[in-house]
């Protein structure tokens, strides 16, 4: 304790001082604490990444993510939940985290009906801001995944194996509203049918979801053919994490995908070709860190500085309306 009033009004002075640097932080309103670790995240762009709020574990929440995504660079991050819209929270949180892009998008699962629901998807489009920009077909609850556990998913091909009504109708809204339509958790097989469908009916933004990622992983000729078509090769980061490696028991025994294996898919077409990570599940690398690792690992695998530029930043800001 002081022992005067001089010495007390003098540690208070310090204190405050403290107290006063520290304030912006919280409030983030100064940059990271230390500068990135490189300029490889200058400009990026995140094209699908889960954060809290959410029905299921996070690591990390939309609002801090966000943040961090600014301070280290990002032009811009799209969020992505498995039962619910999106496009909501990226209106709030443009206002909260000013610098940075935000979008959202909405998966048509059971959330929505038994059946790909187009109302859900054309409110989606009208949400305050507009910044809906991608519809995914059903993911964890296609009828692809739903298959594999004896149980009934949300279709998006009917039995003689042709594009259902409510499917091109929703392509129908992506065409006019110039978003993305996203195959979700289609099997390959389907991804490649719903893409030349997609050229049929004039989509321009056709992204075929984790196109290097089993179980929904396409062969180097399904992948050839889906480029035809016009489409767009999603490849997340998160199925290098799998394998015994990996810290999550469910992963145990899931296809790593290589650094080299993305390589040799993106040298098909750089140009309809993007990075995104997929993660913010705990027991995983965080987003950033992931996207960087991305980064990396394509560099090692050979993969050009101007390759790089493109799936990691240029062919995103073309499919978000960016550019």
């Amino acid at each position: 304790m002081p022992s005067s009033r001089r010495e007390f009004l003098k540690s208070a002075a310090v204190v405050g001082a403290a107290a006063v640097t520290a304030a912006p932080l919280f409030a983030d309103k100064a940059s990271a604490a230390t500068p990135p670790v490189d300029k490889d995240l200058e400009g990026v762009i995140e094209m699908h990444v889960h954060a809290d709020p959410d029905v299921r574990a996070r690591c990390i929440d939309q609002l801090t993510l966000t943040q961090q995504c600014r301070r280290n660079g990002y032009r811009a991050i799209m969020y992505k939940c498995h039962d619910f819209c999106t496009a909501d929270n990226a209106y709030l949180l443009r206002s909260m985290v000013p610098g940075i892009e935000v979008f959202g998008g909405i998966v048509l699962n059971l959330n929505y009906g038994p059946r790909v629901n187009v109302q859900a998807a054309r409110m989606a489009t009208q949400i305050t801001g507009h910044y809906c920009r991608c519809i995914w077909m059903p993911t964890y609850q296609s009828a692809y995944d739903m298959k594999k556990a004896g149980k009934t998913g949300v279709p998006v091909l009917d039995e003689s194996g042709k594009v259902l009504p409510e499917v091109v109708k929703v392509m129908e809204l992506c065409r006019d509203e110039n978003i993305i339509f996203a195959t979700g958790h289609s099997s390959p097989e389907e991804s490649v049918i719903l893409s030349a469908k997609a050229r049929e009916v004039g989509v321009k933004k056709f992204v075929v979801t984790h196109s290097t990622q089993a179980p929904w992983f396409l062969s180097l000729d399904q992948a050839k053919k889906c480029l035809e078509n016009g489409a767009y090769l999603e490849h997340c980061v998160l199925p290098y994490y799998k394998g015994p490696h990996s810290l999550l028991p469910k992963y145990f025994e899931a296809r790593q995908t290589t650094m080299k294996d993305f390589a040799e898919y993106i040298a098909l077409d750089p140009s309809h070709q993007f990075l995104a990570t997929d993660c913010g599940m705990s027991k995983m690398p965080g987003p950033v860190d992931a996207m960087r690792d991305f980064i990396h690992g394509l560099r090692g695998a050979g993969v050009s500085e101007k390759d790089i530029d493109t799936v990691s930043r240029k062919v995103a800001a073309g499919l978000l309306g960016l550019d």
